[in-house]
């Protein structure tokens, strides 16, 4: 599976990504220790706030579920977002019960 492709629609190579990512850090003057890599727990955070379930995370990032729930325990960020989201679904489920 390809995830990153160029202007063309041909797979973009690891050196061609690699520059346009030191580019995009360079042009942003961030001066962090970020890597690729990070963007994947703010993704599955960002995903999971807008109720994505981890079968759709998996679906939508290429990963395998079990793939997802590791990631999830290790990146996902723990929001307010998050937790407002599940008081309400919970507030919906028991007036529904009734």
């Amino acid at each position: 599976m390809t995830n990153l492709t160029k202007a063309d629609g041909l797979a973009s190579s690891k050196s061609a990504f690699h520059h346009a990512w030191k580019a995009a850090f360079d042009r942003a003057k961030i001066t962090d220790d970020l890597h690729f890599n990070d963007l994947r727990g703010a993704a599955v955070t960002i995903l999971s706030e807008a109720g994505c379930t981890p079968q759709g995370i998996a679906t939508i990032a290429g990963y395998t579920v079990a793939s997802v729930h590791k990631i999830l325990e290790v990146y996902l960020a723990r929001t307010r977002a998050l937790a407002q989201s599940a008081i309400i679904k919970l507030d919906g489920h028991r007036r529904n019960a009734k």
